[in-house]
């Protein structure tokens, strides 16, 4: 049951944006709407805001959600004529609306106040996009996307709320267990707490997955397997509140400040935490039942080791930390490619662009694919001349990267290129170049592929080659 009422006058609209003192909260924007939703029911269209929800303005994506778990809802409504209208809705309790917001934020993002030294977003020339110097460190991303944040920014309303919402498990920063060392890799006193912030953690039984930004000199070697034994304290059979950590490569570009303290991962110092880390890894399996803490894959790339199996990353908990990315699209890759046919209906010849850091793992698929008849694939692994990193992953590369590495390689009818490079759900690389910017330089059609699955169905056409059992 749905009951439209109109507002009086553009004055309920003041009056919601004062009152209570949530000034600063911006009427939720909305972008699109699900086909056949209540969303659309209602005649929501992109451009309509949602001002409150049974009287309570929400702050942001969670408080949405949790606002439209009731069975009657009253909403307040500004359409895109900025006329104001209250909606009542009758509903069950768990239906969703089907409306999608610009923002996931409707007040203002919560941004990083420490000085980081490999803060990447330090690491980015000047006069781009403004959205890339944002830092963030906002603990609603985190709980809805898991972005790391380092809990140096919250006020008492933050650690409330974090409690009564129930937002977890939460993404931290930690990259020391060390007050001293943690001070000085964040350059915030407020950064020396953070044992006794895991401890609040575990005391109102919330969880966390945590990181470790290793910088050579700083906090590897010993202040690294203390800082890990710390954490493990908190994860036992029994009770998880720290869920896994990650132990990730400092990533070091041309633009950073020259007086840092910041050394380059090497070869040698990448073999050494492998076997670090892989023997504590056996230790808590031993003792806590889990691996517990996980190298990203760059550690292995830049060693020259191969990758470890898939089933040593049990869960997978930190995939979306680059832990076990690489292994997981090789696990697709090889599924998609188990059964090829021996030839493809019309001859195609294209070539496929990832950072180099991973090119070597992607050559068997590669030469796998080449073995059907009709089809070429260039498979070519970039440098960074925007970053100035030799090794680097896909997701790093540039425009200028792409069109001063291929420009004079052989490329034939399109150039596939993995979504990873793009900002979200535009034609942007970071440095801001396009699409068909790119596709003019080096004269060629650009295909974004989306994952292995997109790859293997654009490579071969399905619908007209006839699968047969794989001889390739």
């Amino acid at each position: 049951m749905v009951v439209w009422q109109e507002a009086n006058s553009i004055d309920d609209l003041n009056d919601l944006l004062v009152q209570n003192n949530s000034h600063k909260i911006k009427p939720a924007l909305i972008e699109s709407v699900e086909k056949k939703s209540i969303g659309e029911e209602l005649g929501f269209e992109a451009g309509d805001s949602i001002l409150t929800i049974n009287g309570k303005k929400p702050r942001d994506l969670i408080d949405y959600q949790i606002l439209i778990n009731e069975e009657i809802l009253e909403l307040k409504v500004i359409d895109k004529e900025e006329k104001v209208h209250i909606i009542t809705i009758e509903k069950d309790q768990d239906t969703n609306l089907g409306i999608n917001f610009k923002d996931s934020l409707f007040d203002s993002l919560k941004q990083c106040n420490n000085k980081c030294p490999f803060c990447f977003i330090d690491q980015q020339p000047p006069g781009k996009r403004k959205t890339l110097y944002l830092k963030d460190d906002d603990y609603r991303l985190s709980f809805l996307y898991g972005s790391y944040l380092t809990l140096t920014n919250l006020n008492e309303v933050d650690w409330n709320r974090i409690l009564i919402q129930k937002l977890s498990p939460l993404y931290i920063s930690v990259h020391s267990t060390n007050a001293n060392v943690r001070e000085r890799l964040l350059k915030n006193k407020k950064a020396r707490d953070i044992i006794n912030q895991i401890k609040w953690f575990e005391d109102n039984n919330l969880q966390i997955h945590a990181q470790i930004v290793v910088c050579p000199e700083i906090n590897d070697g010993k202040i690294l397997e203390e800082s890990i034994y710390n954490l493990a304290k908190f994860h036992s059979k029994y009770k998880q509140t720290v869920i896994s950590v990650a132990v990730v490569p400092v990533g070091l570009t041309k633009f950073r400040p020259k007086d840092d303290e910041l050394v380059p991962i090497n070869k040698e110092f990448a073999q050494k935490v492998i076997l670090q880390i892989e023997k504590i890894q056996n230790e808590l399996k031993s003792k806590i039942g889990s691996r517990f803490c996980w190298l990203a894959d760059e550690w292995y790339l830049i060693a020259g080791y191969e990758l470890p199996k898939y089933i040593t990353y049990e869960d997978m908990p930190q995939e979306s930390n680059g832990v076990g990315t690489i292994r997981e699209f090789l696990k697709e890759l090889n599924q998609e490619t188990n059964s090829l046919p021996n030839k493809i209906s019309s001859p195609k010849t294209v070539s496929w662009v990832v950072g180099k850091l991973v090119y070597e793992a992607l050559l068997p698929i590669c030469k796998k694919l080449n073995r059907i008849q009709g089809l070429t694939v260039y498979l070519y692994g970039l440098p960074s001349i925007y970053w100035g990193q030799e090794q680097v992953v896909t997701g790093l590369l540039t425009g200028e990267d792409l069109i001063h590495g291929l420009e004079q390689q052989e490329l034939g009818e399109s150039l596939y290129l993995p979504s990873v490079m793009l900002k979200m759900n535009t034609d942007l690389f970071l440095d801001d170049k396009t699409i068909g910017y790119v596709e003019k330089k080096l004269k060629t059609n650009i295909h974004v592929v989306e994952n292995a699955n997109d790859i293997i169905n654009n490579l071969i056409d399905t619908s007209s080659s006839k699968k047969i059992v794989n001889h390739v």
